[in-house]
Parts: structure tokens; C-alpha cells; sequence
């Protein structure tokens, strides 16, 4: 299985910016999708933001659109997440995720359950 390595998180105040990177540790490792999760009240994990590669679709949840943008180069299998005008709520480690298999993506994207590989995770935390 695939490691895939986060890096980018830190400690930043609100209305700041960090951004993320995750890498494939494999060459060789082809993914249909990448994502970002993190763990929510209640929940396994919440899905933050995902970016199909052949359509280069991306998908990014309510509570963080129009603050956090996802991008990535599929040749080097590497996913960022920009993320603007944090909020302390934004607190959390981040987990990247990649899924090799593409059936249903465009209403399963949001499932952690469906990625195939996931990271260590970054901590990310936004002070008031």
C-alpha cells in the first residue's frame, strides 16, 4: 500500500493562511482521486476537499468553500490545500486520502470509507 506523506501544517492566527501538501511515496502509484479529511464531533472524519485527476473535478465541503482551494499535479501524485481566512473551528489534523477505483466518485467523494490509502495527518490549529 502506498504511503502518502502531509506536510504544511502549523500553528497560524485567524484569518491566516497555511497550505497543505500531501506526496505518494510511490512512482509507480496511480490514484483516480485525492482528498483531504479531518476528524469532526460525532463523526469518523469530515471530508474537507477532493480533486478527481482526469477531470480535474474538485469537490470541497460547504464550510470551507470559498476559503479553501484544492490543487495538485497527477504526474507527481501530489494534492495541496490552500487555505485562506482560517477559523479556529478550521483546527484539526488533516489527513490526505487517495482512491484508486473511480466507480461512483462523483457521489461517493465525500466517503472516507471509499480512499484506498490515507496519510499521517498534519496538525493544523488557528488561534483566536
Amino acid at each position: 500500500q502506498v504511503q502518502l506523506v502531509e506536510s504544511g501544517g502549523g500553528l497560524v492566527q485567524a484569518g491566516g493562511s497555511l497550505r497543505l501538501s500531501c506526496a505518494a511515496s510511490a512512482r509507480t502509484f496511480t490514484s483516480y482521486a485525492m482528498a483531504w479529511f479531518r476528524p469532526a464531533p460525532g463523526k469518523e472524519r469530515e471530508f474537507v476537499a477532493a480533486i478527481k485527476w482526469n477531470a480535474r473535478s474538485t469537490y470541497s465541503a460547504d464550510s470551507v468553500k470559498g476559503r479553501f482551494i484544492i490543487s495538485g499535479d497527477n504526474a507527481k501524485n501530489t494534492v495541496y490545500l490552500q487555505m485562506n481566512s482560517l477559523k479556529p473551528e478550521d483546527t484539526a489534523v488533516y489527513y490526505c486520502a487517495a482512491r484508486t477505483d473511480p466507480p461512483y466518485y462523483s457521489i461517493t467523494y465525500y466517503l472516507g470509507r471509499t480512499y484506498n490509502s490515507w496519510g499521517q495527518g498534519t496538525q493544523v490549529t488557528v488561534s483566536s
